[in-house]
């Protein structure tokens, strides 16, 4: 049986296990076995969670604090995780690892984080995302009859009808869809566009109602995971959305199920402010018929 260390974190009710690899151990690798990772997070049969980061603290790598890889519920590799990120720079910060400010180098590239709050295990952050992408092939986003423009207020065949949504990427896929309520099966959409065939790495799925010009609520559907209660990349597509399509303007307060998250898309890119929440820490057993 392997004692596997871990910290459980929230960011707006989206929770993660923060796993830290130390170089040299060989106890927490750098990545997971798919199965290993579905297991931790089974809500039921393990700890439970909408996915795992590990963090590495390394040496030799000017200018970059830390390393974050995230693993989704259903053992897949994410590129970025906007509310994972932050709950591993609480992590950082709790253990005296990072000071307030921290580069966190991620799939999607290298993220600055700025400490705004703290009172015990409780964080806000500030996180620059970059700047959203918006070129199809980059996204990726492959309709049959090729598109080189923003891909924005498309009709996306789903079945029998056709959806009117907005792509962008974050750093990973999403597509964001405009509803006037929630009150009906958007879980079931958000499964089907998540495989879409236009979509060869899958794609994450935010439906937003417009509150104000400065305020939406949002619902999730991200891939590798479900519906979750929030979702920070998600939250940044669907104000990137809502403000291509002239239906919001900066900044933007995006409510979740979980509280507010808050945007804001400048010439040099998009900024989510939002908390993060250290909930324990423990010990996973993971059994010897669990191990590769």
């Amino acid at each position: 049986m392997i004692r596997i260390p871990f910290t459980k974190a929230q960011g707006a009710g989206n929770d993660f296990l923060i796993l830290r690899h130390q170089i040299g151990e060989t106890k927490i690798p750098e990545s997971l076995p798919e199965e290993w990772v579905r297991q931790i997070c089974d809500r039921h049969m393990g700890i439970g969670a909408d996915g795992v980061v590990i963090v590495t603290v390394p040496s030799g790598i000017e200018g970059t604090d830390a390393i974050a890889r995230i693993m989704n519920s259903d053992g897949s590799e994410a590129e970025i995780s906007g509310n994972g990120t932050r709950c591993a720079a609480a992590f950082l910060v709790y253990e005296g690892l990072c000071g307030s400010s921290m580069l966190v180098r991620t799939g999607a590239g290298d993220k600055r984080l700025n400490l705004m709050y703290q009172k015990e295990n409780r964080f806000i952050f500030e996180m620059s995302m970059g700047n959203p992408v918006l070129n199809p092939s980059a996204i990726p986003f492959l309709p049959p009859m090729a598109v080189s423009e923003p891909v924005i207020g498309f009709s996306l065949p789903v079945g029998d009808s056709k959806q009117v949504v907005t792509i962008t990427s974050m750093g990973n896929p999403h597509c964001s869809v405009r509803v006037e309520h929630f009150a009906w099966d958007w879980q079931n959409l958000g499964r089907q566009i998540e495989c879409h065939p236009y979509f060869p790495n899958r794609t994450n799925i935010e439906f937003y109602r417009v509150i104000s010009p400065n305020e939406i609520e949002v619902r999730y559907w991200e891939r590798g995971a479900g519906e979750t209660l929030s979702s920070g990349t998600g939250s940044c597509a669907a104000v990137v959305a809502a403000i291509l399509n002239r239906q919001a303007e900066n900044p933007v307060k995006v409510q979740t199920l979980a509280g507010n998250l808050h945007v804001r898309w400048e010439s040099n890119g998009i900024f989510l402010t939002g908390p993060a929440e250290i909930v324990c820490q423990g010990e996973y057993f993971l059994s010897s018929a669990s191990q590769p």
